[in-house]
């Protein structure tokens, strides 16, 4: 019964259809869909990720090649690429952007595009395709979107053979049905999000993700430290037996996960590669949300028909709250807490609030000045304030009126728009249900229950009406 009244009351979060534009447009009266401030605007000048004002990162910015390594990296890329590209990577190494190195392993932007450019990519993936991608979304994140593409006529029978093979796929009806791979609303608006939250706040990790991921090897690996998923080891180690993360510990606080995207994903990118329309996801965008699913999911995700098995979520759409809390924390090896706002009963009816809006506010302002990028999962409601839709955004950063009325700028990967919409505090704050934050941040100001530990008691619960297998072991 727990399972069932968790997956009742926030299956909002399965999201089989998104809030568009119009919607929030016409609900909020106020909703602006005009570029940001001059710092995020989609003007030329205005691409690349702003490591100042409200980023607060301490990078130290290089804006000059120096050495004979990196002026060959660069002239090998350059090589490579269009004019208009080239302007961009250029743009990119004037703004510090091209040698920063907030990566796992310390290497930089730089280092991972002359990987892309000359080592070999994954079968039917193409070296300048990558490339190009790689470089549009660094300098552009907005451009990111889970909009599925269609499957043409000539892929059709493979693609239909390999959903029907894959085994995660539990009932007959999903594999024999060819409709399951036309995939028209998308459930990777968590996945896309935190594509978008990575190339815009780490671009040297996302650079090096792009890199591993559309290798041959088809996989990134990232060192974590345990205590940033939980309070002891022993709930670390068992949040990656849980989620069935390939993972090896190198000393009692650390491990060197494995992430890669599902078997059916490179058949989406290699389809991609060669029928990309306008507006749909490029094959990196298949290959980042492939990953990131793949990870919440428990390993479970059909890049095919877009739909997950896993244990934590008996819908087979999108992630719950718990498993994008697990994703975001393991991908940006931090100690991440999502905070529910929003009260919400056993019928998904919003009844109240866990905290005043100006709390809030102080949250997400808090967070967005230390440079943080703030995914939320916000919620639409019914005339009898039943939760009938959910949707993840991102919010990136805000502006302060002269009545001190906030407005809110965000980007959203479903909304068919390539750039930041701004939502009013009016707007944008009743609806929020969920924001991934800081630890430190919210700690003082909730009676939080850490997510990890709703979620073990969940499994315990659930484990009683499941079989348990042998990775199923949770901490005492």
């Amino acid at each position: 019964m727990v399972v069932e009244k968790i997956n009742t009351a926030f299956g909002h979060y399965n999201y089989n259809t998104s809030i568009n534009s119009s919607n929030a447009v016409s609900h909020a009266g106020n909703v602006s869909t005009n570029s940001a401030p001059v710092t995020i605007q989609p003007s030329f000048s205005g691409l690349f990720p702003v490591f100042g004002n409200n980023n607060n990162q301490n990078i130290n910015l290089r804006t000059q090649l120096t050495t004979k390594e990196e002026k060959n990296e660069y002239n090998t890329i350059c090589s490579q690429l269009d004019r208009n590209t080239r302007k961009v990577v250029d743009t990119l190494l004037k703004n510090g952007v091209l040698l920063n190195n907030n990566s796992a392993d310390k290497s930089t932007v730089l280092d991972n595009l002359y990987k892309i450019a000359t080592q070999p990519r994954a079968t039917g993936l193409c070296n300048n395709g990558i490339l190009r991608d790689t470089v549009a979304t660094i300098a552009y994140p907005f451009l990111i979107t889970q909009q599925f593409g269609d499957i043409p006529a000539n892929y059709r029978q493979q693609a239909l053979a390999a959903a029907a093979n894959n085994p995660t796929n539990n009932s007959p009806d999903v594999r024999q049905a060819s409709e399951n791979i036309d995939v028209v609303h998308s459930g990777t608006c968590v996945a896309a999000s935190t594509e978008f939250k990575l190339a815009k706040q780490m671009p040297a990790e996302f650079a090096r993700f792009a890199q591993e991921l559309s290798s041959p090897k088809l996989s990134v690996t990232k060192k974590i430290e345990l205590d940033n998923l939980a309070d002891n080891t022993l709930n670390g180690v068992w949040l990656l037996n849980a989620f069935e993360i390939p993972y090896q510990l190198t000393d009692y606080n650390n491990a060197i996960l494995t992430f890669a995207p599902d078997k059916n994903a490179i058949l989406r990118a290699q389809i991609q590669t060669t029928n990309k329309d306008p507006d749909e996801r490029t094959p990196l965008d298949v290959l980042m949300q492939s990953t990131f699913m793949q990870i919440g999911s428990q390993q479970s995700y059909d890049s095919l028909i877009d739909k997950r098995g896993g244990k934590f979520n008996q819908n087979d759409k999108g992630l719950i709250e718990f498993e994008k809390t697990f994703t975001e924390s393991v991908v940006f090896d931090k100690n991440i807490l999502s905070v529910t706002y929003q009260t919400v009963d056993e019928n998904a009816k919003l009844v109240g609030y866990e905290t005043d809006f100006d709390t809030m506010k102080k949250h997400l302002l808090t967070a967005l000045d230390r440079g943080e990028n703030v995914i939320i999962g916000y919620t639409q409601t019914n005339a009898d304030n039943v939760i009938v839709n959910g949707h993840e955004i991102t919010i990136v950063g805000y502006k302060k009126a002269k009545d001190g009325k906030l407005t809110f700028i965000c980007n959203d990967t479903d909304d068919g728009i390539s750039r930041p919409i701004e939502y009013s505090e009016d707007y944008l704050l009743p609806k929020i249900h969920h924001a991934a934050l800081p630890k430190d941040i919210v700690e003082n100001d909730l009676n939080i229950v850490p997510n990890w530990v709703e979620g073990i008691n969940m499994y315990k619960e659930m484990k009683k009406q499941v079989p348990q297998t042998p990775y199923m072991q949770p901490a005492a």
